[in-house]
């Protein structure tokens, strides 16, 4: 969907695909007819936008022969679907679960658990260099004629453990290639591509004081931030100062991931601790967090992953915020809720003023597979219900923002 701001910019919205595991290129093709067209039609809109997740191997069929890109391309015109942006935070292998079938991750994000796989490889190695350099020139040769430029998003550079003075000599240098390399594409297709670091709980950029640290030197007009609600909610973030923060550092934010966290205003009382422990499940890591005593201003205590803060690891005096995307429409019940009203700020601070501060909004809402039974889509139609109310949600917040909606 396409958004017409007040400034005259065109803000696009997708729904990112790395809901749907997809390891071979055909998978994904089968996304499209299976559930990217439904979730359009529900919505009853011409066109609608992808943030498609290409793992690794999926980009290098892509990549190993030009007539893949255009299959695909040709695949989102017949379904009435557009590409401006890519989700290239995932490498393969997303849903995943551990080597013994999920029990090894037992809800511990502690390094060497399977659920950190998904921040490998990270930015010290070829790999992710090689990687997100190849989705670029997959991405310039996807826009749709009439759109210059498109986003991808990426890790927050690493985990933050192992880290060092070398390890972060490394990832400065592939960061140089980086946008050497996208000053490429640009020169070659006439497309500019940018790329976002994704600020995350848990690694070496957590929230946007460290984006501003890490990245102040690194080449904005191709570099710059993508900013996850539910990531800055967890991390107890408030976006205006968040926003104001990228901006004296001259980081453009790249993409707005829409997105919630989960929320808990006491997490000692027994009820809430057993409504909360139906989220602790094996496949993805859900970092939590509690401000220390004082105030959410003051420092956060946090544990890598929801079943240590269950287990007693965090002292559960304060409220909680779980790494746990769930849907922007419809908050867990109480005593659990949301941190949708972070979202509705943010996207406040970045698409209600003068100037539109961001283009591309994606809804990541990945983990519908891993939400408890009762509220887990059973059939292909639920899911797609699910999905195109969430892009009807936020579509509404738009039109309340003062945006109008556009059909190409």
């Amino acid at each position: 969907m396409r958004f017409r701001h007040p400034d005259g910019s065109i803000v696009h919205v997708a729904y990112c695909t790395n809901v749907h595991p997809g390891e071979e290129l055909a998978g994904v093709l089968g996304q499209l007819r299976r559930f990217a067209r439904p979730i359009r039609e529900r919505l009853g809109v011409p066109r609608l936008g992808l943030g498609l997740w290409l793992s690794r191997p999926v980009c290098d069929a892509l990549t190993a022969e030009a007539r893949e890109v255009a299959r695909l391309r040709g695949a989102l015109n017949e379904h009435g679907l557009e590409v401006v942006t890519l989700n290239g935070f995932p490498y393969q292998g997303f849903h995943d679960y551990g080597d013994d079938g999920g029990a090894a991750g037992g809800g511990s994000g502690v390094p060497g658990s399977p659920k950190l796989r998904v921040y490998h490889p990270d930015w010290t190695t070829p790999e992710r260099l090689d990687y997100t350099l190849a989705l670029a020139r997959v991405l310039a040769e996807l826009l749709p004629d009439d759109v210059g430029s498109g986003s991808i998003s990426t890790l927050p550079l690493a985990w933050r453990t192992p880290w060092s003075p070398e390890r972060a000599a490394l990832v400065m240098g592939a960061l140089d290639r980086l946008a050497a390399g996208l000053a490429e594409v640009e020169a070659a297709t006439g497309r500019t591509i940018r790329v976002g670091f994704e600020p995350e709980p848990g690694c070496v950029v957590e929230n946007t004081t460290q984006a501003a640290h890490h990245l102040a030197s690194v080449d904005h007009d191709y570099l710059g931030v993508c900013l996850d609600a539910c990531h800055l909610a967890v991390q107890f973030e408030d976006p205006v100062e968040a926003a104001e923060r990228l901006a004296g550092a001259g980081l453009p934010v790249v993409k707005l991931q829409a997105s919630c966290a989960l929320q808990v205003d006491d997490p000692a009382d027994p009820a809430t601790r057993d409504a909360l422990a139906a989220f602790a499940e094996p496949r993805f890591i859900h970092q939590t967090r509690e401000p220390g005593a004082g105030s959410p201003a003051g420092e956060l205590r946090g544990t890598d992953d929801l079943g240590e803060a269950l287990g007693g690891d965090l002292p559960g005096d304060a409220p909680w915020r779980v790494h746990f995307h769930v849907p922007l429409h419809a908050p867990p019940a109480a005593p659990i809720s949301s941190t949708r009203g972070v979202l509705e700020k943010t996207l406040r601070v970045l698409l209600a003023g003068p100037s539109a501060l961001t283009s591309h909004v994606e809804v990541e809402t990945y983990t519908w597979q891993a939400l408890p039974g009762d509220r887990r889509p059973e059939t292909d139609e639920a899911l797609v219900e699910g999905i195109a109310l969430e892009l009807a949600w936020i579509r509404d917040r738009l039109i309340g923002l003062g945006l109008k909606e556009e059909n190409p």
